[in-house]
């Protein structure tokens, strides 16, 4: 399937205002939970479509890994600000290190859903899948990195 769907809108979704919308959700929050389903059955994923070649599958291992670095990274963040900038307020520190926390835990579990994800679609023949998440991981991390050199500056001066 490309990025352009020309098919029509599904019988009955037009008629009734709101209706198609309730449906959809209902339908993609089944899809979700199925495929967290399938981070614990990888028989399951293993026998959809055919074997890719090794190379892409480790090529995407190798991804999840270095999204799980990313996620360690985080977390690392989120106590290191914790414990060493003892010189700041505390409800300041608390709200910026659960914000690095979050993150991580964040990244993880976007790491095991993205890795999935590309794994299914090579079994298929399917085009890998796309995602907002490096970008929106991008600005999250360059606004953090702002406002902590906001917080260091401002309360070395203080």
């Amino acid at each position: 399937m490309t990025s352009r769907d020309t098919r029509p809108p599904a019988a009955g979704a037009a008629a009734e205002p709101g209706r198609g919308q309730r449906a959809g959700r209902r339908g993609r929050w089944r899809a979700a939970r199925a495929e967290v389903g399938l981070w614990w059955a990888p028989a399951q994923v293993r026998a959809e479509g055919q074997t890719p070649d090794y190379r892409f599958s480790l090529a995407n291992e190798r991804t999840f890994l270095a999204w799980l670095r990313t996620a360690l990274a985080l977390i690392g963040g989120g106590f290191a600000v914790d414990q060493f900038l003892p010189d700041q307020d505390r409800p300041l520190r608390t709200v910026l290190a659960i914000a690095l926390l979050v993150g991580g835990a964040l990244c993880a579990l976007r790491a095991v859903n993205h890795w999935l994800r590309c794994e299914r679609a090579m079994r298929r023949g399917d085009d890998l899948p796309i995602s907002r998440f490096p970008t929106v991981l991008a600005l999250a991390v360059g606004l953090m990195s702002v406002v902590m050199v906001l917080v260091v500056a401002l309360g070395g001066a203080g």
